[in-house]
């Protein structure tokens, strides 16, 4: 295993890269060459970062110089394969990853199908399942998919690329890399980390697989930074220990400066605590586990006391447009829950794309009780892991009041709560509000002959599962 130093200058991206913070929300517009330059002389990409709340640490100062992005700096974040998709709590490494190609460096995203099969200790307070080959390979080609799927839209061929670490890290014989590797790490250093020392005084403690974590990402660093010009690492703040382990073998290793680590804060909910995908609810990017409906819906939920917080870290509206909506939240006429579905829009557009968003918008659209929009069962079924259901045979509904199906649903807790919900006008069968208590389900009311959707009110909803 050979260690020369052979850093390949990267290429200057020269084509563009877009922009949403000057045009109109629904349309993305790409600078010209002449308007990049001017824009990048003026903002520095760890300034947007830092003004935005997206920055934590830097390994240095060196990153804020005014001439960046000329040349381009490489950057990279990497993705433990641990599930089929990556969650909310990855979206910020996607957000910050998008910031440096918008300001004209390039991206290297690392899907981690070695580093994976170990398991980043980091944040964790007990070791990580092990997954087998099978769902570790098809874990990472969807990862891959879904980064490629974001990032692709703010990016060019040349610019964004993403790598699996199993592809070196196959060829790696231990008594190689203890020989060339290992010697230069320091037991003592990789002790300090806090991320180490944590787990070292708990109870569960740490086996020295997961001890060896920091060193194998500190590889890919170094890996990177040699083969691929990759000068930049980023990750959340608990990577912190990991990232200066890569700036720390690159410099003794390869006898160089010149790698920088940068850090940005964790996602977090309200109460502190970290989204992740172990615990029920988690906020997927991949539609095939999360609609794009839902996916909207969770961020048309966020609280007023975190919209504003959000708008600046996860979309990139200008701060001047965040701080107008801002004020307009505290303004007499404020509508409700406006700057809500700004955030939905803006958030799912970058996720899910153009035509996720309009699914979306027409999903909840269409689901609105009262809405004229045709229901299909489609559309019924991407609320419905959201939603209660009941599956019921067609010989058990067809001719059976609506009264009765509201009750025996579990809908409404009897037939005269019913009754008095249909004279307030609150009752719906399929978003149409019904008026009669002598209205009996028809063939015609069950959509696409499998469901039926019952709404009390414009919240509580049932789907009914026809058979």
């Amino acid at each position: 295993m050979a260690f020369a130093f052979a850093f390949a200058a990267s290429n200057c991206c020269r084509t563009l890269l877009f922009s949403s913070t000057t045009t109109p929300p629904r349309y993305l517009a790409a600078f010209s060459l002449h308007q990049f330059r001017l824009y990048s002389s003026r903002r520095n990409v760890v300034h947007i970062l830092e003004e935005r709340g997206l920055l934590d640490s830097l390994t240095s100062d060196a990153l804020r110089r005014p001439d960046l992005p000329l040349p381009p700096l490489r950057v990279y974040c990497g993705f433990d394969p641990t599930a089929q998709s990556l969650h909310l709590g990855n979206l910020l490494g996607i957000i910050v990853l998008s910031w440096f190609l918008r300001c004209g460096h390039q991206a290297v995203a690392l899907v981690g199908g070695a580093t994976g099969r170990i398991g980043d200790p980091s944040g964790k307070s007990l070791e990580r399942p092990e997954l087998d080959p099978v769902s570790l390979d098809m874990n990472v080609s969807s990862i891959s998919a879904t980064i490629q799927n974001i990032l692709g839209r703010v990016s060019t061929p040349s610019s964004l690329a993403i790598l699996n670490n199993y592809d070196w890290w196959k060829d790696v014989k231990l008594l190689d890399f203890l020989r060339e590797v290992g010697r230069f790490a320091r037991v003592g250093t990789m002790m300090s980390k806090e991320s180490v020392r944590k787990r070292l005084e708990s109870d569960q403690g740490m086996s020295y697989t997961e001890f060896t974590y920091q060193l194998l990402q500190g590889y890919d660093f170094l890996r990177l930074f040699r083969d691929e010009g990759v000068n930049v690492q980023i990750g959340g703040s608990d990577q912190w220990g990991n990232i200066t382990a890569g700036t720390d073998l690159i410099r003794r290793i390869l006898q160089t400066e010149g790698a920088y680590g940068l850090t940005f804060p964790l996602l977090l909910k309200s109460d502190g605590t970290k989204f992740g995908k172990s615990e029920d609810g988690a906020i997927w990017l991949s539609p095939s586990l999360l609609s794009p409906y839902q996916f909207y819906q969770y961020f048309f939920s966020i609280s007023d006391a975190d919209v504003v917080r959000f708008l600046k870290i996860l979309t990139f509206l200008s701060i001047d447009e965040i701080s107008q909506i801002e004020s307009e939240m505290r303004s007499p006429g404020y509508v409700p829950n406006t700057a809500q579905r700004r955030l939905a829009e803006e958030v799912t557009r970058f996720v899910h794309g153009e035509e996720g968003l309009d699914e979306a918008l027409k999903a909840t659209q269409a689901l609105r009780p009262g809405a004229e929009t045709k229901l299909d069962w489609k559309t019924i079924e991407t609320i419905a892991e959201d939603v209660p259901s009941i599956s019921l045979q067609q010989d058990q509904v067809l001719n059976l009041s609506l009264l009765d199906l509201s009750v025996r649903t579990g809908l409404l807790e009897s037939k005269s709560a019913a009754r008095r919900l249909l004279k307030q006008g609150g009752l719906y069968l399929n978003n149409n509000r019904i008026d009669s208590e002598a209205k009996r389900i028809e063939p015609n009311d069950i959509v696409d002959g499998k469901v039926i959707l019952l709404s009390a009110g414009k919240k509580n909803k049932m789907i009914v599962r026809v058979s």
